[in-house]
Protein backbone atom coordinates (compact mmCIF):
# COMPACT_ATOMS: atom_id res chain seq x y z
CA UNK A 1 0.00 0.00 0.00
CA UNK A 2 1.20 3.51 -0.82
CA UNK A 3 1.87 5.70 2.20
CA UNK A 4 1.18 9.39 1.93
CA UNK A 5 2.87 11.84 4.25
CA UNK A 6 0.67 14.07 6.42
CA UNK A 7 1.84 17.22 4.64
CA UNK A 8 0.93 15.74 1.24
CA UNK A 9 -2.43 14.63 2.60
CA UNK A 10 -3.09 18.17 3.89
CA UNK A 11 -2.08 19.66 0.56
CA UNK A 12 -4.36 17.29 -1.35
CA UNK A 13 -7.29 17.95 0.98
CA UNK A 14 -6.83 21.71 0.60
CA UNK A 15 -6.66 21.32 -3.16
CA UNK A 16 -9.83 19.23 -3.15
CA UNK A 17 -11.68 21.76 -0.97
CA UNK A 18 -10.47 24.59 -3.21
CA UNK A 19 -11.68 22.81 -6.34
CA UNK A 20 -15.05 22.05 -4.72
CA UNK A 21 -15.41 25.71 -3.70
CA UNK A 22 -14.48 26.83 -7.21
CA UNK A 23 -17.08 24.45 -8.70
CA UNK A 24 -19.81 25.78 -6.37
CA UNK A 25 -18.90 29.41 -7.16
CA UNK A 26 -18.95 28.62 -10.90
CA UNK A 27 -22.36 26.98 -10.54
CA UNK A 28 -23.79 29.93 -8.62
CA UNK A 29 -22.45 32.31 -11.27
CA UNK A 30 -24.00 30.30 -14.11
CA UNK A 31 -27.38 30.05 -12.35
CA UNK A 32 -27.25 33.80 -11.61
CA UNK A 33 -26.58 34.48 -15.30
CA UNK A 34 -29.47 32.24 -16.33
CA UNK A 35 -31.86 34.36 -14.29
CA UNK A 36 -30.76 37.58 -16.00
CA UNK A 37 -32.19 39.07 -19.23
CA UNK A 38 -31.10 37.25 -22.40
CA UNK A 39 -28.56 39.94 -23.30
CA UNK A 40 -26.71 39.53 -19.98
CA UNK A 41 -26.80 35.74 -20.21
CA UNK A 42 -25.42 35.92 -23.76
CA UNK A 43 -22.52 38.14 -22.63
CA UNK A 44 -21.65 35.69 -19.85
CA UNK A 45 -21.81 32.65 -22.13
CA UNK A 46 -19.77 34.41 -24.83
CA UNK A 47 -16.86 34.55 -22.37
CA UNK A 48 -17.02 30.84 -21.52
CA UNK A 49 -14.17 28.77 -22.96
CA UNK A 50 -15.82 26.34 -25.38
CA UNK A 51 -18.20 23.72 -24.04
CA UNK A 52 -16.86 23.97 -20.46
CA UNK A 53 -20.16 24.82 -18.71
CA UNK A 54 -21.94 22.04 -20.55
CA UNK A 55 -19.35 19.44 -19.59
CA UNK A 56 -18.76 20.20 -15.90
CA UNK A 57 -22.14 21.54 -14.82
CA UNK A 58 -25.68 20.08 -15.10
CA UNK A 59 -26.58 22.88 -17.50
CA UNK A 60 -29.95 21.67 -18.80
CA UNK A 61 -31.32 20.97 -15.32
CA UNK A 62 -30.18 24.37 -14.05
CA UNK A 63 -31.64 26.08 -17.13
CA UNK A 64 -35.02 24.40 -16.61
CA UNK A 65 -35.18 25.53 -12.99
CA UNK A 66 -33.84 29.04 -13.63
CA UNK A 67 -36.30 29.79 -16.44
CA UNK A 68 -39.36 28.05 -14.94
CA UNK A 69 -40.97 31.29 -13.78
CA UNK A 70 -43.63 31.71 -11.13
CA UNK A 71 -46.85 31.56 -13.14
CA UNK A 72 -49.29 28.74 -12.52
CA UNK A 73 -52.36 27.54 -14.39
CA UNK A 74 -55.15 30.07 -13.85
CA UNK A 75 -52.87 33.02 -13.01
CA UNK A 76 -53.31 36.29 -14.88
CA UNK A 77 -50.63 37.05 -17.45
CA UNK A 78 -48.17 39.75 -16.38
CA UNK A 79 -48.74 43.11 -18.02
CA UNK A 80 -46.39 44.04 -20.86
CA UNK A 81 -46.29 46.31 -23.87
CA UNK A 82 -45.13 45.62 -27.41
CA UNK A 83 -44.39 47.79 -30.40
CA UNK A 84 -46.82 47.37 -33.31
CA UNK A 85 -45.48 45.82 -36.51
CA UNK A 86 -45.59 49.20 -38.28
CA UNK A 87 -43.81 50.75 -35.25
CA UNK A 88 -46.46 53.47 -34.96
CA UNK A 89 -47.25 52.93 -31.26
CA UNK A 90 -46.99 50.55 -28.33
CA UNK A 91 -49.85 48.27 -27.33
CA UNK A 92 -50.26 47.26 -23.69
CA UNK A 93 -51.85 43.97 -22.67
CA UNK A 94 -53.89 45.49 -19.83
CA UNK A 95 -55.48 48.01 -22.23
CA UNK A 96 -56.47 45.27 -24.68
CA UNK A 97 -57.67 42.97 -21.91
CA UNK A 98 -60.17 45.58 -20.62
CA UNK A 99 -62.04 45.66 -23.95
CA UNK A 100 -62.06 42.00 -24.91
CA UNK A 101 -60.45 38.65 -24.08
CA UNK A 102 -56.93 38.31 -25.44
CA UNK A 103 -55.33 35.12 -26.74
CA UNK A 104 -51.57 35.04 -27.28
CA UNK A 105 -50.30 32.54 -29.83
CA UNK A 106 -46.59 31.89 -30.08
CA UNK A 107 -45.74 29.84 -33.13
CA UNK A 108 -45.88 29.66 -36.87
CA UNK A 109 -48.82 29.22 -39.21
CA UNK A 110 -46.68 27.85 -42.02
Amino acid sequence: MLKVSPSTRRLLSRLLVGLALLYVCFGVYIVWAMRQPPETFARVMARMPGPVPFLIFPFETAWTHARAGTLHVGDHAPDFSLLKVDKSERVQLSALNQRQPVVLVFGSYT
